[in-house]
């Protein structure tokens, strides 16, 4: 194959891998199911094609091509020749289309994130166990880890050849640790060093998750990157350091508590915010930690801010939440604030607003017989909720979900679901709400507007924001709220509620008052 051709393969040398006529790969490239950039077509039209096989017209000339099989796999040898190539890691991971990437779960790590994050002292077994091109064995040489003391595996057979590629150029050493295989289900030895950036949410079947989680001891953390890292701290020597840079979500979602609460079995040495460094909404952050009992304190690193955080304080949190963007002042006023006597809303009834499955095909912006007024998030503010002037059709049987018809027309509090901040709103009318708002009806001795004021407050918004900091509303973490009625018999007025906690506010955050 000709070097310009690492990234696009000849219609002939695709017929024949695809077990397809070559002139149906001509008909493909005519009709602008595949593209070709001068003798050869490329890689991503290719990976494309993958998503209309079996429709329209190209049932008929599939052939022997399923759609099932049709990934990049099936050509993945014809770019192994080429690895010689200056930037081959980079440019193949500029090769893989996202709906691959999302599937199985890839966001490649970016160099200074890799160097930052991994911290050798000596010289040692490192592994990576999604080591993927081999960005962090590559950091680990470079820091000091002697070549055959590097250990890699990744499902990614091209991946796999890149890397060892990678290590022979600096090395000069045809490594045989690198291995093409399912980390989860491998035999390994343990390891001194183990650095890595798992798949985050990989499609696979509930059973395997199931039976790799149990095998380490955890029920509910079942995405994929939370078992790799309860295995990794399985296979991890004892004093030995480990490294994962992971979703958001790990850090402050209900899901990976039992992973959190792994993790605080030992030493967390640092946890660090990376922002946004892929094409997603969430944030990437690390953590790093020693396999040995817990120290006192955590390096914490938010935005610009480095600050010291007691491990222990991570234990006191709803759902062993680690929410690191909290310094430490404000740690230990929401450790105050817990050490109280409080009541939550666990006991209360909640409901998630209508999911009518196509709204463009529902709601429309006039009044008609037979339908009702439709409200959204948008529409709740903490002043009240702003009428609407879209409709649904009444038949509720119509939607893809719906709530018990009473829990709509209930006196109730809604709130907004997508929002950062607390946005709640007494309704005493009636109203339905899609599922952009979804709906609380309290069990506790405060009337509802009172309820309402002290959810909306700048208080209850500290401690939303310091302890959660979503861009979701979720009823998991509202059940998590501290609630302290026996302060709210003749009203919520913040400063009074505040005093009777002995809490003051200053300079925008909340502080203890000294005795």
């Amino acid at each position: 194959m000709n070097q310009n051709s690492l990234f696009g393969i000849t219609p002939k040398e695709l017929s024949l891998k695809m077990e397809v006529s070559e002139a149906t790969i001509r008909n493909w490239i005519k009709t602008g199911y595949l593209k070709k950039e001068g003798e050869y077509i490329s890689f991503e039209s290719i990976q494309n094609l993958q998503k209309i096989i079996g429709k329209e017209k190209l049932t008929k000339r599939a052939n022997k091509l399923k759609k099932d099989s049709f990934d990049y796999e099936k050509i993945s040898s014809l770019f192994l020749e080429n690895l010689d190539k200056e930037h081959i890691s980079q440019k193949y991971e500029n090769s893989l289309s996202e709906s691959y990437k999302n599937k199985e779960g890839i966001f490649y790590t970016p160099e200074y994130i890799v160097s930052d994050l991994v911290n050798i002292k000596k010289d040692a077994k490192f592994c990576d166990p999604c080591c993927g091109s081999g960005n962090f064995l590559i950091e680990a040489i470079k820091q000091g880890i002697s070549v055959e003391n590097i250990y890699g595996y990744d499902t990614d057979k091209v991946a796999v050849e890149i890397a060892k590629k990678r290590i022979f150029d600096l090395t000069g050493y045809k490594t045989p640790n690198i291995i093409c295989t399912d980390f989860l289900k491998t035999d390994t030895p343990k390891f001194d060093y183990i650095f890595t950036n798992p798949p985050w949410g990989k499609k696979i079947s509930k059973k395997e998750k199931l039976e790799i989680a149990y095998k380490y001891g955890i029920k509910e953390a079942l995405d994929t990157s939370s078992l790799f890292f309860v295995k990794s701290i399985d296979i991890l020597k004892e004093g030995g350091v480990l490294g994962f840079l992971l979703q958001e979500a790990f850090f402050n979602v209900a899901t990976f508590k039992e992973a959190r609460q792994e993790a605080l079995k030992y030493n967390i040495i640092r946890l660090v915010d990376y922002k946004k460094p892929f094409k997603l909404i969430t944030r990437a952050q690390a953590i790093t930690l020693k396999k040995t009992s817990p120290q006192k304190y955590i390096t914490c690193e938010w935005e610009d801010n480095i600050y010291k955080r007691e491990q222990k304080s991570f234990f006191k949190n709803p759902k062993n939440i680690f929410n690191f963007y909290c310094n430490s002042e404000d740690s230990k006023v929401i450790d105050y604030i817990y050490s109280l006597n409080y009541t939550t809303l666990k006991d209360s009834k909640w409901a998630l607003g209508i999911v009518t499955g196509n709204n463009k095909k529902f709601i429309i912006n006039e009044k008609k017989e037979n339908y009702l007024p439709i409200y959204k998030g948008k529409h709740i503010t903490k002043n009240g909720i702003i009428e609407t002037d879209e409709f649904i059709p009444n038949d509720l049987s119509l939607y893809q979900q719906v709530a018990p018809k009473e829990m709509y027309e209930s006196k109730k509090l809604v709130y907004k679901f997508i929002s950062s901040k607390l946005c709640f709103a007494y309704d005493d009318k009636g109203r339905y709400f899609l599922n952009s708002a979804n709906i609380l009806i309290p069990n506790l001795n405060i009337s509802f507007e009172v309820l309402k004021d002290l959810l909306n407050s700048n208080f209850m918004n500290w401690i939303f924001k310091n302890i959660f900091n979503t861009h979701k509303v979720l009823r998991s973490d509202l059940e998590e709220l501290p609630i302290f009625e026996q302060y709210l018999k003749n009203g919520f007025n913040e400063k009074d509620y505040l005093n009777a906690l002995g809490i003051k506010q200053e300079n925008g955050t909340y502080k203890i008052k000294k005795s």
